[in-house]
């Protein structure tokens, strides 16, 4: 599987006004559930937050990948956003996070 078949341009933004963790977080859900690989935004979010507090998904140099495995996922899915001026994602490196990725996985794949 190539990532073009996991990415969609319409779970791309490029502009993201996201300025802090929670609207990232509602605002890639957004982007994910454009792709139509989602059966209920909530509980995709939910996981996504359940997976925050194990440890964050703020991987440090500008980056972070927020994801969850799930039942409100039909399909495998990518979404991704850029925020230009950057915000607090708790990265293990204190760095701002620019660029958000989030993955959707069926439960059980």
């Amino acid at each position: 599987m190539k990532i073009l078949d996991l990415l969609k341009d319409v779970s791309i933004d490029v502009n993201a006004t996201c300025s802090n963790k929670d609207e990232a977080i509602d605002t890639l859900v957004s982007l994910m559930a454009k792709q139509g690989n989602l059966n209920d935004q909530d509980v995709y979010k939910q996981g996504i937050y359940a997976r925050e507090e194990l440890s964050t998904t703020g991987i440090g140099e500008g980056i972070a990948i927020p994801h969850a495995k799930t039942t409100a996922v039909t399909k495998a899915s990518l979404a991704t956003g850029i925020s230009k001026d950057g915000i607090d994602y708790e990265a293990f490196d204190g760095s701002l996070a620019n660029l958000f990725f989030t993955i959707a996985a069926p439960d059980g794949a």
